[in-house]
């Protein structure tokens, strides 16, 4: 086994963190990818989540767009700078990145991912500046505020789950329906597990049963609380299946692949 000599350590403890980083790059770097480009996020009547809701659309030039008619504010407007694609994803799906950036679990990974600090437990030797979330590293502090924006985003990505169902005024379902729902739902547990949700719906109460609403209040706390031990599974999960939904529907606007539906 081979060992690393700048640490007290002997086994393959960076291991786990150089898979985290691996896979944070492998993600992000595709999603970041597909956010700045803006081309075939689009397949009547599914949306890439990278670019839902969207605000503006590109009036022409994007192909696979979101059509002008889908858009909240129809195309982009004239004071959109020129060196910037236009690109919904710089609108409402921009705080999906905030809440993640925040989150209190990728906080722990990319920091050991790429900065080794704090290193993993129980090794030392690493030569490092942390000294906890000072300095800049106090925006972090800002996660209990974009919990909001992200409680917001879920709502709209529900309603295009929603219109995913019908084409041209007709009900249906497709593929992409149902890859688009399993998105929905994978973010939804992800945001419900959030140590600022569980705290929000109840972590600054001392008895539950003294507002009147013992069990409803205690049974949505135990549910985030269900998911909360599972925030890691979620988090990568909800992360992974983002990027698939989005391939597939690439795949399917760019016309690589067939959609299978009922309409």
């Amino acid at each position: 086994m081979p060992t690393v000599q700048i640490t007290t350590r002997t086994d393959s403890w960076w291991r786990a963190p150089a898979a985290t980083a691996a896979g944070l790059l492998v993600f992000f770097g595709y999603l970041t990818f597909r956010a700045f480009n803006g081309t075939y996020v689009w397949f009547d009547p599914y949306v890439s989540p990278t670019v839902a809701p969207p605000v503006f659309t590109p009036a022409s030039g994007y192909p696979g767009a979101v059509p002008l008619g889908h858009a909240w504010f129809g195309a982009f407007p004239a004071w959109w700078p020129k060196f910037l694609p236009q690109s919904p994803a710089f609108f409402m799906p921009a705080l999906a990145i905030a809440f993640r950036l925040t989150c209190y679990y990728y906080r722990g990974a990319y920091y050991k991912a790429f900065f080794m600090t704090p290193p993993n437990c129980a090794v030392r030797g690493i030569s490092g500046g942390y000294r906890g979330e000072k300095a800049l590293l106090i925006f972090q502090n800002l996660h209990r505020y974009t919990l909001y924006g992200a409680l917001v985003l879920l709502v709209f990505l529900w309603s295009e789950v929603f219109a995913a169902f019908f084409r041209a005024g007709r009900f249906g379902i497709g593929v992409g329906t149902v890859v688009m729902l399993v998105n929905a739902g994978l973010l939804s547990s992800y945001t419900f597990g959030c140590h600022s949700w569980r705290h929000l719906i109840g972590g600054r109460m001392d008895c539950f049963s003294c507002d009147g609403a013992e069990s409803r209040r205690y049974g949505i706390w135990r549910a985030s609380s269900w998911l909360n031990e599972r925030h890691m599974v979620c988090a990568w999960l909800s992360l992974g299946w983002v990027a698939f939904t989005d391939l597939y529907i690439y795949l399917v606007s760019t016309g690589t692949l067939r959609d299978l539906s009922t309409w």
